[in-house]
């Protein structure tokens, strides 16, 4: 099992693995997930990577449905300005490839920050640890875990 799924397990959460076949020709790993699975993509969330003030990684982790808000994320984490971390430092710092990033189990843990849409579900998605693998949880069992918080992150009409 991957450094996610582990730490689930370990935490003792209730949660459940969701298995698909992964398409490499797609063009959105989120949305390939929901369409597979069938579930809405409002409770499938994606896991992303910023920088902060320069030389510090974050992660927001927001709808597959919706866009990160920079502005948003920055004045959550107290920064002037956020921006997309580099692919070779998230796949250095989480030790997933882009793709199969998890909020759970990273090789670093960074601060993470939940959109506060994902508490109108009893439960949500976000990746396993690896392309084609999801783990659904509770959205506050995912705060839990990551040591993280809520807060709007997304940009509106998207």
């Amino acid at each position: 099992m991957t450094p996610a799924v582990n730490e689930a397990k370990k935490a003792k959460i209730e949660h459940k693995i969701h298995d698909y076949h992964h398409d490499p020709l797609g063009e959105s790993y989120g949305r390939e997930a929901a369409n597979k699975l069938g579930i809405d993509e409002g409770r499938i969330f994606k896991t992303l990577v910023v920088s902060i003030g320069g030389n510090e990684l974050a992660v927001g982790v927001v709808p597959v449905s919706s866009m990160l808000n920079m502005k948003l994320i920055a004045k959550v984490l107290g920064s002037k300005k956020a921006s997309m971390a580099k692919a070779s430092d998230v796949e250095r710092t989480t030790g997933y490839v882009l793709g199969g990033v998890s909020p759970l189990g990273q090789k670093k843990k960074l601060k993470t920050i939940v959109d506060l849409s994902a508490t109108e579900y009893p439960t949500i998605f976000v990746s396993a640890g690896r392309r084609g693998l999801e783990i659904e949880l509770k959205p506050q069992d995912l705060v839990s875990l990551t040591k993280g918080s809520f807060a709007e992150l997304c940009q509106k009409n998207f």
